[in-house]
């Protein structure tokens, strides 16, 4: 079934570039458009392990919190872990969150002079960095072509028809294949601003959708 959707990238794609813009994107596409350099590449890194299970208005206020008083990895590695709890609690699961961001500073320092790498293979190799994390640092950091999946860029390929996978991982891999790199940069940034606006997981407003016209609307049994 795959393959009689696969001809609908191209024409959906063009629509959904034009419809969603930069300005409205999440605060990690707004990041990479700053000045490209080690410090800003690690915000987006830190930013980005603030953002799991958390909204973007509140990734966006707490990293700004956080930044004004660290920004570093030597800043965040001394920093008291109560404090840092203070500070990203509204961030849920701060516990957790404040052990990753300091295991990560001090991996950083120890094994790359303080330095984000700019590789897949020394960023997962940190505990705590995943496939999605260490394609958002490539990909908004360094304009490398990756293709960072969360739940939105994972759930809409399905219900378009584009692939048939169970896990975030299967559809980066499926997402390699068939979609044409010129759009690897800018896929993120467009799937979860369609998917947080338009194609909601739950009872999506198809009737307002742009790309109605090219999509099978696969798994979805109620919509607006």
């Amino acid at each position: 079934m795959k393959e009689k959707f696969i001809s609908n990238i191209e024409p959906a794609m063009q629509i959904l570039e034009k419809h969603f813009h930069y300005t409205e994107r999440t605060t990690l596409n707004r990041m990479r458009k700053e000045k490209k350099s080690p410090k800003n590449a690690f915000k987006i890194l830190i930013s980005c392990l603030l953002s799991l299970r958390a909204k973007d208005e509140t990734t966006n206020r707490i990293s700004k919190q956080l930044f004004l008083v660290a920004d570093t990895p030597q800043q965040i590695a001394k920093m008291n872990t109560k404090k840092l709890e203070k500070i990203i609690f509204s961030s849920g699961h701060y516990h957790k969150k404040a052990r990753t961001l300091k295991h990560v500073s001090k991996e950083l320092i120890k094994r790359f002079n303080s330095k984000v790498p700019n590789n897949k293979e020394d960023l997962m190799s940190i505990k705590g960095i995943g496939p999605k994390t260490s394609n958002i640092v490539l990909n908004f950091a360094f304009n490398q072509q990756f293709i960072p999946v969360d739940t939105h860029c994972h759930r809409i390929p399905n219900r378009l028809g584009w692939v048939k996978t169970k896990t975030a991982e299967k559809t980066e891999k499926e997402l390699e294949k068939i979609l044409p790199k010129k759009y690897w940069m800018e896929f993120n940034g467009i799937f979860v601003l369609f998917g947080k606006t338009i194609c909601l997981p739950i009872s999506p407003k198809c009737s307002i959708c742009p790309t109605r016209d090219y999509c099978p609307r696969i798994g979805v049994i109620k919509s607006r």
